[in-house]
Order: structure tokens, then sequence, then C-alpha cells
């Protein structure tokens, strides 16, 4: 039996469990009893001593260690629960801040894209510019997980393209330039990002995260949509 899943070292493990099965002992015979060095069992000792697993009397100068009831493992899980919890709260407080400043980012090939796309669900509307077939026809099985969950999320699309074969039902307006107009960049703009998408064989995006610069898409996006065609 190995207990390093719920943050133990293995000399840990073994001590430990060692004392559940002989019952309070001596260095010695715990040393005996898995193999460890009488230092090491010491060491390992204080140290499950101050995670209290390890409880010691002394007996004629000499600890005599017993182990505390396994109950005290869900303690510890409990304990570094919260602690992990705390730190994963401070780091998304800081991420948070990091991310209301400017940021550009490149990313390449299918999961990069699906990262970019799924940050995009916590939104809700995304305004689309130049969508394409290629999309789809690149990742057909993540769109269609990806609209599922658009639609666990109620979350909008308003696009304008050129290609009349796109046509998207589920919580989505769609809007038509003349095929002139068609270009391979698509820009996908949603909160305070835009990330300008290029489809093919090996396809990247660059996200560009800065209010001024998301602020002024949406304005050229809205300027289009009047003048595009139901």
């Amino acid at each position: 039996m190995n207990l390093k899943d719920i943050g133990l070292t293995e000399n840990e493990s073994k001590v430990y469990i060692s004392l559940i099965d002989i019952g309070p002992s001596l260095a010695g015979i715990i040393s005996r009893k898995t193999g460890l060095h009488r230092r090491t069992v010491y060491d390992v000792t204080d140290v499950l001593i101050k995670k209290g697993l390890v409880g010691y009397i002394l007996s004629n100068n000499r600890r005599v260690f017993s182990a505390v009831n396994p109950q005290r493992l869900i303690d510890l899980i409990d304990e570094q629960k919260h602690l992990l919890l705390n730190t994963v709260t401070g780091l998304q407080q800081r991420f948070k801040q990091k991310k209301t400043m400017q940021q550009t980012n490149f990313f390449k090939g299918k999961a990069g894209m699906k990262m970019v796309f799924e940050s995009q669900l916590e939104y809700p509307e995304i305004l689309i510019l130049g969508a394409t077939r290629e999309a789809y026809n690149s990742m057909p099985y993540y769109f269609k997980w990806f609209n599922e969950r658009r639609k666990q999320k109620k979350v909008h699309l308003r696009i304008i393209t050129s290609d009349r074969s796109i046509q998207p039902k589920m919580l989505a307006d769609t809007r038509y330039l003349p095929q002139k107009y068609a270009n391979p960049m698509v820009l996908n703009i949603y909160g305070n990002s835009v990330a300008m998408v290029l489809w093919g064989e090996n396809p990247f995006v660059l996200v560009v995260q800065q209010e001024e610069f998301a602020q002024g898409y949406k304005k050229y996006f809205e300027l289009l949509w009047k003048i595009a065609k139901k």
C-alpha cells in the first residue's frame, strides 16, 4: 500500500503502515520492518509527528512510536484541499489582474485553436467577421462540441460572411457581404479581445487583448453589420 497520492513520501508511507501493522514500536523494530536505516526512521517519524500521523511516549528514555487513527488521513486531505483552494484563489486574482493588461499571444495548430475558442465561451456574445466553411472542415468534431457548449452557456453569435452556405440557426444571426469582399482572415471579437484566425492545413491565430483595440473592431463590425444583407 502506498499513500503518495495524498502527499506522503514512500518512506513516510512505509513507516506509518508498518506502525499500524505492528503497533507501538521502537525505531529499531520499525527499521527492521521497513528496511530503512534507523537514522532515516527517526527523520521520517519526526515528519509524521508534525503531520499528526504518529505520536510517541518515552519508555526508559527511549521513544516508542505509534500510528494515529487513519481518520487523520482524511483530515490531512481536507487541510491540503483548503490550502490548494487558497492558492488557486490567489493565482486566479493575479491572473485576472494580469488579463486587464494588454497582451498579444500567438497560437498554432488545432490544440492552440481549441484553447482560443474555448476562452470565447466565457462571454455572452461573439462577433465573427469573415466566417468561412474551412473552419468547420478543419475541425468538424470539435465545432460540434463547441456549439453544444455554446448552447449550454447561451453564447450568441453574430456573423458577417461572404459565404452563403454558412447559415447557423442556433443562437446566431448571420448577414452577408458580396463575394468580392471575401477574406481568408477571420476575426472573432469577444470581450476585450480580438482573435485573428487564418485557417488551413496548419491553422494559427493571433489574439490581441486590449480594450481600445477590441472596441475599434467592434465599431467596424457594427458598421459592416448595417451594410450587410440578411
